[in-house]
């Protein structure tokens, strides 16, 4: 299977006792399927969504990742729920996405669509307030109350989790990555300088490679402008410390309107550790006056999040069908993975 990986120390294997979640993370290009039961993940695979065929393939490429995974579970072990983590705009309550462009669905009934596949329930969720979940129940923000996910890759958007909570607002909350401004690059929402287009890993790179002529073969990332900075160009400086300071901006803005004492950082961008926390808890100090400063944390579950939280999606459905399964589950590194390293608090940032 394309992408497999499997999670543990070695000794644990499908064939065992307990309840299992089918957890899917959607994203524009690939598929993470999992199976995950209370002690973790037991298989995780990687598919194509195969989006560039039309929203029918790539709907047809989700139900055949389930189907995949289910089809895994051995005798003795019973799937009690679907989890699906989906990007674009989600209203969760209605179990529909009104638009994700990446996929070109609209109005589209993912959960009763998979229910009706499946004969399962089915837990379903926007990818980054699927995120946030798990950084709470799970990752960064164990602990906290209310926090921020600030999820920064390819664009930039944000959960905010209230008592354990995401807040959806059918679909709208979150979208800081959007307006804000009346000039500079377009972005694919139809506005122009938007945080997008110049904040996120993409944007900085794509601003990059505009000034300079680089090629995107050169400067396929952010990663690469953060290295040019670091080399000295003063270009690369320019961008990178742009766009810190606007998502710095943006988590003032935050925390104004919800005075959250916690902000997980993830998202691609978060591998930068301190070259990006440090500038950044200093920009949200700089457009912050009367409020108290949030603690900036950097997200533990990395790529992983959205499919943790579609696991854990899918235990809530199951719980709310009635069926006796966990509230979570057990969150193991991936082989070969590293922490971050720095951790920004309201004191500074600790090694």
């Amino acid at each position: 299977m394309s992408g497999e990986t499997h999670h543990g120390d070695g000794a644990r294997t499908l064939a065992g006792q307990g309840p299992v979640v089918v957890a899917l993370d959607v994203g524009g290009t690939d598929i993470k399927a999992a199976l995950v039961d209370a002690d973790g993940v037991l298989l995780e695979q990687v598919t194509p969504t195969r989006a560039a065929q039309g929203p029918q393939a790539s709907f047809a490429a989700v139900l055949a990742a389930v189907a995949d995974v289910r089809g895994r579970v051995p005798a003795g072990r019973t799937v009690a729920a679907v989890g699906l983590a989906v990007p674009g705009t989600v209203d969760e309550e209605a179990g529909v996405v009104l638009s994700a462009e990446n996929l070109d669905w609209v109005d589209l009934p993912v959960r009763a669509l998979v229910e009706e596949a499946t004969g399962l329930p089915v837990g379903f969720g926007h990818d980054v307030r699927a995120g946030g979940l798990a950084e709470w129940r799970l990752g960064a923000a164990r602990g906290a109350h209310d926090h921020a996910f600030l999820a920064v890759g390819t664009g930039i958007a944000a959960a905010v989790v209230l008592r354990g909570e995401p807040y959806p607002a059918h679909g709208w909350a979150g979208e800081v990555g959007h307006g804000g401004a009346r000039d500079g690059e377009p972005c694919p929402c139809g506005g122009r300088g938007c945080a997008e287009t110049f904040a996120s890993a993409a944007g900085m790179a794509r601003t990059y490679r505009r000034l300079t002529g680089a090629s995107v073969a050169d400067v396929p990332g952010a990663r690469e402008v953060l290295a040019r900075a670091q080399a000295g160009d003063d270009v690369a400086r320019g961008v990178w410390d742009r766009g810190v300071d606007r998502l710095g901006e943006l988590v003032a803005e935050m925390t104004r309107l919800l005075a959250l004492p916690t902000v997980v950082v993830g998202g691609g961008l978060v591998r930068a550790g301190d070259a990006l926390l440090r500038p950044l808890d200093e920009a949200v100090r700089s457009y912050l006056t009367v409020h108290p400063v949030p603690r900036l944390v950097p997200a533990e579950l990395g790529s992983a999040a959205g499919m943790h939280g579609a696991a854990l999606l899918g235990w809530d459905a199951a719980r709310a069908a009635g069926l006796d399964v966990p509230h979570r589950h057990a969150v193991r590194p991936a082989p070969g993975s590293a922490p971050l390293g720095g951790l920004v608090t309201a004191d500074g940032v600790a090694p």
